[in-house]
C-alpha cells in the first residue's frame, strides 16, 4: 500500500488541538496513532513540524503523511480449525471466541489467518499480505460462522454480496435488561467515539449509516436472548447499537456493564448463521454454528433461575 497524503485548511478550528482536529477529519485513525505520526514528523502545519498540543489558527494549513505500511511476514501455524465447509473457492469456519481474525500490532501469531495459511494451499490476495482470504471479519471475542475466499474471483463476488446485502448474517446475543419490543430496528449512524478513539459510538457527524434488525428469542427478566440481522457491517455494530438502546451485550468489556455475574471472557455475541451465493456455482448456501459452551452455560443458568 502506498503512502497517503492529506491536506486540510483549519477553517472554523481556531484554538483546537491539531491531533483532535485530525482525528475528526480522518476517522480511520485513532488519536494516539495521529500523535505518533506527529512525533515522527509526518504532520506539518504551515510546512513546520509541530507538537500534538499545537493550537490551530483559522488560516493554518495542515499536511499529514501516512507512510506506507511495512510488510510483515505472516507465518503459517498449525492451529486446529472448526471447518463447516470447504471447496476450491471458499472455506467456512466456526471461529472460537478469543481468536483474532488477522494479524495486527500485538497479534502477529495465533490468528485465523495464521491457521488458514497452514491449512490452505492458496488464499485470495486482494486484502494484501496481512489479511489474505479475509472477506469479512468477526471481533476477537465474537464467536461463530464466517467465510474466507481461496481465490480473487471468489473474494470479489463474496465482497460484492456483502456490500449489496444479498449475503445475510444472523447473530445471537445475550443482553442486559428486558427488551420490551418483540422485534425492532436500530437505525443509527456509527463513527469514532468523540473522546475515546479506540471505541465506536452512535454519532451524527463523520459517521456511516448503520442498521440492525433484532427480535427477542427468549426472556429472562433482567436479561434477554435476541437474534440480530445486520443490514450494514460497521465496526462493533451490534455492540454499539444495543448499548445505544440501553441493552448492552453481557460481558462486553468495551461497551458493557462493568460487573456481571457470568463467567465469560468477552461479549456474549455469536455469529449463528451465514447465507451467501456460492461464487462459482451460484448455489445458495446456508451455514450455522452452534452456540459456544460459555453462552450455553449462561442460558442454562438463566433458565434455572427463571423457572
Amino acid at each position: 500500500m502506498d503512502s497517503k497524503n492529506y491536506l486540510f485548511l483549519a477553517e472554523n478550528s481556531n484554538g483546537e488541538r491539531v491531533d483532535v482536529f485530525l482525528a475528526k477529519k480522518i476517522t480511520d485513525l485513532s488519536r494516539s496513532h495521529i500523535q505518533k505520526l506527529i512525533t515522527e514528523g509526518n504532520v506539518q502545519v504551515n510546512n513546520r513540524n509541530i507538537k500534538a498540543n499545537y493550537k490551530l489558527q483559522s488560516d493554518d494549513t495542515i499536511e499529514i503523511v501516512i507512510p506506507e505500511a511495512k510488510p510483515v511476514d505472516i507465518i503459517a501455524e498449525s492451529i486446529a480449525l472448526d471447518i463447516l465447509y470447504e471447496d476450491a473457492d471458499v472455506i467456512v469456519i466456526n471461529k472460537p471466541r478469543g481468536m483474532v481474525v488477522h494479524p495486527a500490532a500485538g497479534n502477529y501469531s495465533g490468528t485465523l489467518v495464521n491457521a488458514l495459511l497452514d491449512h490452505c494451499d492458496d488464499l485470495s490476495g486482494i486484502n494484501g499480505q496481512v489479511r489474505p482470504g479475509i472477506v469479512h471479519r468477526l471481533d476477537k471475542d465474537t464467536s461463530g460462522v464466517m467465510v474466507a475466499a481461496k481465490n480473487d474471483e471468489a473474494h470479489i463476488k463474496l465482497a460484492q454480496q456483502i456490500k449489496e446485502r444479498s449475503a445475510s448474517r444472523q447473530y445471537l446475543a445475550i443482553v442486559h435488561g428486558n427488551v420490551k419490543e418483540e422485534q425492532g430496528v436500530v437505525h443509527a449512524p456509527i463513527g469514532r467515539h468523540p473522546t475515546d478513539r479506540k471505541k465506536m459510538a452512535v454519532v451524527f457527524s463523520n459517521s456511516k449509516e448503520a442498521v440492525t434488525n433484532f427480535e427477542v428469542v427468549e426472556r429472562f427478566g433482567q436479561y434477554t436472548l435476541i437474534a440480530c440481522k445486520l443490514l450494514t457491517g460497521r465496526t462493533h455494530q451490534i455492540r454499539v447499537h444495543m448499548t445505544y438502546i440501553g441493552h448492552p451485550v453481557v460481558g462486553d468489556p468495551k461497551y458493557g456493564i462493568g460487573k456481571q455475574p457470568f463467567s465469560i471472557k468477552g461479549q456474549a455475541l455469536h455469529s449463528a448463521q451465514l447465507k451467501f451465493t456460492h461464487p462459482a456455482t451460484n448455489q445458495e448456501m446456508l451455514f450455522s454454528a452452534p452456540l459456544p459452551a460459555d453462552m450455553q452455560k449462561i442460558l442454562t443458568q438463566l433458565r434455572r433461575i427463571n423457572q
